[in-house]
């Protein structure tokens, strides 16, 4: 797996509660790890929440020994929620802080990815396709045939999620597996980019060969370009068969 990954602040907001880790080289159990986390709550903690879980989750899993990936990735999960959760109660400055939460494990040509939220992951073969779905409330709209999709992207409460980090004391993640092909790619991003530019643009940007370091700020130039409304978070991890 070769990857970059990169964060900005945007045009508007003030803090930056964006957060991710990337890393082609094993953490613990997993050969390689790529996760992005979208804070939510007040001024503090939001940042808070993202920065919390991505590292929590990270330290967690350095000390795992091999085993099913969904079963780490799960457990793993839950701890940190309920880490997150009990600081929220706990602590006044933190109180009603959540966080979205993505994360991906490539193991042989298998991606092994988990999602809480509106954060999300999609793969690239020459075709886009988002491989996550987004736990918000125009997603169920969507789902229940109440809203059509291509009116969903510019919808009042498209920011409304139903499932975060940290929000309950226990979480349930949705989890998918992906078989990658000869250099395609994963690119995992918070609603900062996928509010602001269009899949078609991203495909293009996917499809261009620059290095996925170039990739990335193109992602990012393009997100503020079109607004930059929100904090934006991108990781791009292409892979490459084990020579």
């Amino acid at each position: 797996m070769i990857s970059f990954g990169m964060t900005d602040i945007g045009r508007k907001r003030k803090v930056n509660q964006d957060y991710l880790f990337y890393s082609d080289e094993p953490v613990g159990c997993f050969p390689n790890l790529y996760i992005v986390a979208d804070g939510m709550g007040g001024h503090k903690a939001g940042d808070k929440a993202s920065s919390c879980a991505v590292n929590r989750f990270v330290k967690l899993a350095g000390k795992e020994k091999n085993e099913m990936p969904f079963l780490v990735m799960e457990r793993l999960l839950k701890e940190v929620n309920r880490e997150i959760y009990e600081l929220s109660c706990g602590d006044v400055r933190y109180s009603g802080m959540g966080t979205t939460f993505v994360a991906a494990t490539v193991v042989d040509n298998k991606a092994y990815v988990m999602n809480v939220g509106d954060s999300r992951l999609y793969y690239f073969d020459g075709t886009l396709r988002q491989v996550t779905m987004d736990h918000s409330l125009v997603e169920e709209l969507v789902r229940a045939g109440e809203l059509d999709r291509t009116e969903s992207r510019n919808h009042p409460q498209k920011n409304i999620i139903t499932k975060a980090v940290g929000v309950d004391p226990e979480i349930t993640p949705d989890f998918f597996m992906v078989e990658m092909e000869e250099n395609s790619r994963l690119s995992l991003c918070s609603d900062g980019l996928t509010n602001m530019v269009e899949d078609s643009l991203v495909r293009e940007i996917l499809n261009t060969g620059k290095t996925e370091e170039e990739q990335v700020q193109r992602c990012i130039e393009e997100a503020l370009f079109y607004g930059g409304l929100d904090n934006i978070a991108v990781v791009i991890a292409r892979y490459e068969r084990r020579r």
